[in-house]
């Protein structure tokens, strides 16, 4: 069904609306802006190589440049579910595949001593059968039933161990899981899969020779002015010119932690209900925490060096906003 033909419900309408198939790198990007997210050539590209062949996305960056954000849209422009599993140290099957529900079949095991009438036999194949399995992302991405395939988020599988990774090969190769106690379960509509990874670590060849790849970088001015504008429509134009400006200059000083696009568009949400409509030296001292997540970085940026940015910002913006125009962003 991916990249034929695609469902997209509006709920404010109240049906569904089938569109042209995602059959094009054009349509890709047309319609991800459709829905509010700017992607260049490169990742439409990459997007729709993923559809064609039932590919799973590695995506890599710095936090906050939009990767988790793709997953999100392509699950509202597909009309499906999206599944997500967040990565963290120590996470396992049990806590990513399935897990037995033991409150529940000790409850069970009770109620059938007291009533009495069953057999051994009988017993354990209603306690380890499929009303008493909890399912995990993983699982609920393979065994989903769903018309249309979900889109399963793996979120910062950088924060997992190797073992994880190790686990997750299997399931990325064949969309199949063994539970011992109730036997193999395939689909045959697997979901689309995307995988996010910050790159606190590097991932292991055998998981990326699994997946189509896409590092996302920090945005140009052209394209961050035309995120800022397509999320934040209520921002005067002034406000994001300015506010893209100040955080392209800051990203050329050295910090613990550089601003991604999140950020950018947290502050201009944020001067927009400050009542700002352009940015003043004053505002940003007051604001800076909106962007800057360690207090070092903003003692060092605070005063003098955010208003020199500030100065730069106003100066190279007019030559950025006409390079904007002029589709230099991509």
């Amino acid at each position: 069904m991916r990249g034929r033909h695609t469902a997209f419900w509006y709920p404010d309408e109240g049906k569904v609306r089938v569109a042209t198939a995602i059959d094009s790198i054009d349509g890709i990007q047309r319609v991800l802006q459709e829905h509010r997210y700017v992607a260049d050539r490169e990742l439409a590209t990459t997007i729709f190589l993923a559809m064609k062949l039932n590919k799973p996305i590695l995506l890599e960056g710095e936090a906050g440049v939009g990767k988790t954000e793709i997953a999100k849209v392509l699950a509202d422009l597909l009309g499906t579910r999206l599944i997500r599993l967040q990565c963290y140290e120590g996470i396992d099957a049990s806590n990513a595949l399935y897990e037995w529900n033991y409150a529940r079949q000790m409850l069970e095991l009770r109620l059938v001593e007291a009533t009495g009438g069953a057999t051994r036999d009988e017993v354990l194949a209603d306690l380890f059968g499929p009303d008493f399995l909890i399912r995990r992302p993983l699982l609920q991405a393979i065994d989903h039933g769903d018309a249309t395939a979900p889109v399963l988020l793996i979120d910062e599988i950088d924060r997992a161990d190797d073992e994880f990774e190790a686990f997750l090969l299997e399931l990325l190769s064949d969309f199949q899981v063994t539970v011992p106690e109730i036997g193999t379960i395939t689909t045959d509509k697997p979901p689309m899969v995307v995988i996010t990874s910050n790159r606190t670590r590097e991932i292991h060849d055998a998981l990326k020779r699994r997946c189509l790849y896409q590092w996302i970088d920090y945005p140009t001015f052209a394209k961050e002015f035309q995120i800022v504008t397509t999320k934040v429509p209520e921002a005067h134009t002034r406000l994001a010119e300015q506010v893209c400006g100040f955080v392209q200059e800051l990203r050329g000083v050295e910090l613990y932690k550089l601003p991604g696009v999140a950020e950018t568009l947290d502050w201009a949400r944020a001067l927009v209900q400050l009542g700002s409509e352009e940015l003043d030296e004053a505002t940003i001292d007051a604001s800076l925490g909106c962007i800057l997540k360690y207090q070092e970085d903003i003692e060092k940026i605070r005063g003098p060096q955010a208003h020199t940015l500030l100065a730069a910002a106003r100066t190279n913006s007019a030559n950025r906003v006409v390079a904007a125009a002029g589709g230099n962003g991509d």
